[in-house]
């Protein structure tokens, strides 16, 4: 298989998606981790059991030395697509976004690692002082046990909908079980480094009135997710994610 016979639909960090037909490959880089490869698989299978609508896994396979994971293509145009081209529907667009996480959130799938036990080990793999990583190991150890499904890092590019009206999730690498409200604040999150300051504070509005959720309870796990989020290492992230850690009030 010649990969530049193929159409690249999207570019990520250690990784290109193609169209290849009816699938889509998302082809890893040849030194990315064999097992976080199998691991984003293994999410993806254990998600499609819940019944939501998500591309279903077809293959896992190699080409040209590097790992790759062969999915459903599903036609549609995402809600970021959507926004960028009617954004005068801001608010129809969130609502719905809204509403499919949420559906999300009524899934359990209780193979998929715990939120919990991944955000301890980020917490420690940080480059926070020793007192900060206290602190937030504290105060996660302290957040209710759920058991719901969390996407992980959704975002409005993660959802396609199909000419039928159908809405398909997509990128589930980070999926876990856990508290919703964590998986509310990592895209609360997303949306101000990435969006906008002013479109990630009307999402998680909506969500909070939708949801009957206190705004106060998502805004308590924004500190252990930016400091899980700043592992990634991206520098031009590490500013704000600083700021929102300490946010941790100390005794």
């Amino acid at each position: 298989m010649n990969l530049n016979d193929l159409e690249v639909i999207a570019e990520r960090s250690h990784k290109v998606v193609y169209r290849d037909g009816d699938t889509v490959l998302k082809v890893f880089d040849s030194d990315y981790s064999k097992a976080g490869v199998l691991n984003e698989a293994l999410n993806q299978a254990r998600v499609e059991e819940t019944g939501l609508c998500i591309p279903r896994i077809l293959e896992v396979l190699k080409i040209d030395d590097k790992w790759a994971i062969r999915t459903e293509y599903i036609e549609g145009e995402t809600l970021r697509q959507k926004l960028d081209a009617h954004p005068e529907q801001q608010e129809e667009i969130l609502k719905l976004f809204v509403q499919i996480q949420m559906d999300i959130h009524t899934k359990r799938a209780p193979l998929l690692t715990k939120l919990k036990d991944k955000m301890n080990r980020k917490i420690s793999d940080s480059g926070f002082d020793a007192t900060t990583r206290y602190e937030l190991h504290t105060r996660l150890e302290g957040m209710k046990k759920h058991q719901k499904v969390c996407h992980g890092d959704l975002t409005l590019s993660d959802v396609i909908i199909r000419s039928d009206g159908t809405p398909f999730i997509i990128d589930w690498a980070h999926a876990t079980q856990g508290n919703a409200a964590a998986d509310v604040a990592r895209s609360y999150l997303f949306m101000c480094l990435n969006e906008s300051q002013e479109l990630a504070d009307a999402y998680l509005h909506m969500f909070c009135k939708m949801s009957d959720t206190a705004l106060q309870y998502v805004q308590s796990w924004m500190p252990i997710v930016a400091a899980s989020q700043s592992v990634k290492g991206h520098p031009e992230e590490q500013e704000m994610l600083s700021r929102w850690v300490n946010v941790v009030d100390y005794s």
